[in-house]
């Protein structure tokens, strides 16, 4: 019987996933912070202003929970939010300095999380898994 790879592929593409997943929570945590906080936080810090919706599209946390998560932010002062003066349903959020200050102490200790993860795949190898996993997800998505 020969070996179905794409099954294959697939246990290993979910328990990567969750293994990475993990990893990135526990490196989080040790911030202070959820999930769902960091990842807003950091799209803000590395786009700068965007509507909600941009915001909910750019991170994995779905529209019901994300307004919950974003009064949070705010509440904290790290991040506001600000009415779209050409159309009053668009609200934009953006970093605060204090929400700036905080991810310019915590990003570069994440980033070598990060870096530490692909350490020894060569840059190759990694060009190599960029393109195959958007061609996954391109296809999961339609």
């Amino acid at each position: 019987m020969s070996e179905n790879l794409s099954l294959k592929a697939f246990i290993v593409l979910m328990k990567a996933s969750k293994s990475v997943q993990e990893l990135i929570k526990k490196d989080i945590s040790n911030y202070g912070m959820r999930t769902s906080d960091f990842e807003i936080l950091e799209v803000l810090y590395h786009k700068g202003k965007l509507t909600v919706r941009e915001v909910s599209e750019a991170v994995l946390i779905n529209t019901g929970s994300i307004t919950y998560v974003i009064d949070k932010l705010e509440k904290k002062g790290l991040i506001e939010r600000n009415n779209c003066k050409d159309d009053r349903r668009v609200v934009y959020i953006q970093i605060t300095a204090e929400g700036r200050k905080l991810m310019d102490n915590i990003f570069p200790q994440h980033q070598k999380v990060i870096e530490a993860l692909f350490d020894g795949i060569t840059e190759e190898d990694k060009k190599t898994m960029i393109e195959v996993l958007k061609t996954v997800g391109q296809k999961a998505a339609n």
